[in-house]
């Protein structure tokens, strides 16, 4: 499943914000085995296990919107929506962050 999430940062901010966001997710996933690792300047691939089934996904920075693709297991399909609900406000939490100037490295 693809969701994008708008911004209208730089894509410099834009990706710190998504770092931010990655690094909040890792702590609110804490008990879910989350992992994160940045395997391009602007791609991010992060992972939790739900219930013994792992759900993998990658978060692009592009401009004006963050791309979200998250593969979710058949018998998961009903918690999908909820799991970009979750992933979308953080990302929006800190978008607006770094729209108001802050963030820093």
């Amino acid at each position: 499943m693809k969701h994008d999430i708008p911004h209208d940062l730089e894509i410099p901010l834009a990706k710190l914000a998504a770092r931010r966001a990655a690094d909040a997710y890792a702590q609110r996933f804490a008990g879910y085995d989350y992992r994160q690792r940045w395997s391009s300047e602007t791609r991010l691939e992060l992972g939790f296990t739900v219930m013994g089934k792992r759900l993998e996904g990658i978060m692009d920075v592009e401009p004006r919107k963050l791309v979200l693709e998250l593969e979710v297991p058949f018998m998961f399909k009903v918690f999908q929506g909820k799991a970009i609900e979750i992933i979308e406000r953080e990302a929006k939490v800190w978008l607006a962050k770094a729209r108001r100037g802050e963030l820093s490295e």
